[in-house]
């Protein structure tokens, strides 16, 4: 049998017998095919024995290079990998120091979760209190558990204010793993320090209360928002510090009910605006105590001098004559002198003094800015709570930068000297200016924290003699027995204070309340401001309603602040 194989690349065909190369024992007589004999072969030519065996050596050399570079120049880099796979550094977070208010009440504290690492921090859950206390953010860590934050940190109100006392010191561990990442063994390198515990000023019962009123008033009456401070005149020590309405501090904290948070976002009310500090305020009359003071110290008038009121003064304009600008007041008071004046709230008296009159002589706006800056306003507190922003004295400057009109005119100095035209001051500002005229004359820097016995509050000495600061004392007791401020009378609390109403918005249609004083009268304890937003303009409560009601119920239940 033939077959045909066919080769091409040149080569000429050929037909090959199969018999030809294959032979088997009967074609040939002698073989002995159990030792191999007779089999046909073909030598392998020593070029391709030669280009094997430099294959070899070539994979050879890589592969003793390559065991090399891994070995000794490398090795060390693995080992370390290697280690770091198997031993890692882990943190052991601190705990948390506990806030309490100054009844040893807690008000942040911490709990034990058995699938964190850390601490959470839970607040009491009390209306009136998450603005003030603030809350924390928590440590962050990858996909396979390692930190890259590694801080429990106080992200607002009290808690940032003294992160670092509460916060303590964070020790560190090494943890060792087998292949699967389960723990073999740990080993401390350094211990963690808890944080320091802390004892505020604030009295949380009184804080919870002045909340809750506020925010009855607010429901009743139409009130949007509002803002109240009580403060120590002699150690600065808040008592209390509300800003209505406010979040809940174990809501941010946890983050977890994420629709609470969207809600707070949308509220028009800005919830996480704290308005005790950050909010800025036209004051209306509250101003007008520290005018007074202003014109006895540069002895513009007597305490005992009358200013006429009968309802209005007019101006007559500079450039026509025969026009006139009439400066209201709010009701024909008669003769009034500066104590009187302060009980009835007379604008036409404080225009005078203010600006000057006929042959009143007025303090100038120069000096309405130099006083008002004297007791406070226009620059930061600095308690660091919540941000804040200096507010507004107006002035000649003020206007230039804010108006077309920059002319300043004497019916803007008539506004300023009543707390109207661009006032901005926050309650926080407020109180501490009252704190000054109650404690005759030293402007306190405000306490967070409760301070020991004897505590040397810091603050300014204001060159004021102290019988000024008794004539508007006087003014202010007569605010509440006979004048504006009614509301706050109390058979067995005798209280020194001072209302003011401001106008918001273009159409007037809208009110800032304002009660704002100290008590008890006879040996000043606490200052207060008290502000109550956007209400309308015909309701007749607001600001005194709230201390009013506060009183009232501190007389039951705390009558230790008003001895």
């Amino acid at each position: 049998m033939r077959f045909r194989w066919r080769f091409f690349g040149g080569r000429k065909k050929q037909d090959i017998a199969l018999d030809e190369i294959f032979l088997d024992s009967s074609n040939l007589s002698g073989l002995n095919t159990d030792q191999f004999e007779g089999h046909l072969e073909k030598p392998i030519s020593k070029y391709s024995i030669f280009t094997l065996a430099i294959a070899f050596l070539v994979v050879g050399l890589i592969i003793l290079v390559k065991s090399f570079i891994l070995q000794i120049e490398e090795g060390e880099v693995y080992a370390i990998l290697s280690e770091k796979n198997r031993l890692r550094h882990h943190p052991i977070f601190a705990e948390r120091g506990v806030m309490y208010d100054r009844k040893e009440n807690e008000i942040g504290w911490n709990v034990i979760h058995e699938d964190e690492d850390f601490f959470s921090r839970k607040y009491i859950d009390a209306p009136g209190l998450s603005q003030l206390i603030g809350y924390v953010s928590y440590p962050k860590r990858d996909t396979s558990g390692v930190y890259y934050e590694m801080e429990i940190s106080g992200t607002a109100g009290a808690e940032k204010v003294f992160n670092t006392l509460l916060a303590g010191e964070s020790g560190m561990q090494i943890i060792e793993t087998d292949a699967l990442q389960r723990i073999q063994s740990a080993s401390v390198l350094r211990k963690p320090i808890s944080g320091t515990n802390l004892h505020l000023s604030i009295d949380a019962d009184v804080q919870k209360k002045l909340y809750a009123v506020m925010d009855d008033l607010a429901g009743r009456v139409g009130f949007d928002a509002g803002a109240a401070v009580i403060m120590d005149v002699k150690t600065g020590e808040l008592l209390s510090l509300v800003s209505y309405p406010e979040f809940s501090s174990n809501v941010l904290a946890s983050a977890s009910n994420t629709a609470a948070i969207t809600e707070y976002q949308n509220d028009r009310r800005k919830p996480f605006l704290n308005r005790a500090v950050s909010g800025l305020y036209t004051p209306g009359s509250i101003m007008k105590p520290f005018f007074a003071l202003a014109a006895l110290n540069e002895g513009i008038i007597t305490p005992t001098k009358q200013i006429l009121s009968t309802g209005s003064i007019s101006i007559q304009n500079p450039y026509d004559p025969d026009k006139s600008t009439i400066f209201l007041d709010w009701k024909e008071h008669g003769l009034v002198d500066m104590r009187r004046a302060l009980a009835m709230s007379s604008n036409v008296y404080f225009y005078e003094i203010g600006g000057g009159y006929k042959d009143q002589k007025g303090l100038g706006i120069t000096k309405i800015e130099e006083y008002a800056r004297l007791f406070g306003f226009g620059k930061e507190v600095g308690i660091g709570i919540a941000p804040e922003l200096p507010g507004v004295i107006p002035s000649p400057a003020w206007k230039a930068e804010n108006f077309e009109d920059k002319t300043w005119r004497l019916g803007d100095t008539y506004n300023t000297a009543i707390g109207q035209y661009g006032w901005e001051v926050s309650p926080l500002q407020v109180v501490r200016a009252f704190a000054a005229v109650a404690n005759n004359g030293k402007l306190l820097l405000p306490q967070l924290l409760k301070m020991p016995l004897g505590f040397q509050a810091p603050g300014v000495e204001l060159a004021i003699p102290q019988e000024h600061f008794k004539v508007v004392q006087e003014g202010m007791r007569a605010v509440v027995t006979e004048g504006t401020g009614q509301g706050l009378s109390f058979p067995n609390i005798h209280v020194a204070g001072k209302t003011g109403t401001a106008q918001i918005g273009i159409s007037k249609k809208y009110v800032n309340s304002w009660a704002v004083g100290f008590f008890p009268y006879e040996h000043p304890r606490y200052a207060f401001a008290v502000v109550m937003e956007h209400g309308p303009v015909e309701n007749l409560t607001g600001g005194v309603f709230v201390m009013n009601q506060l009183l009232a119920w501190m007389q039951i239940y705390t009558p230790e602040y008003l001895q």
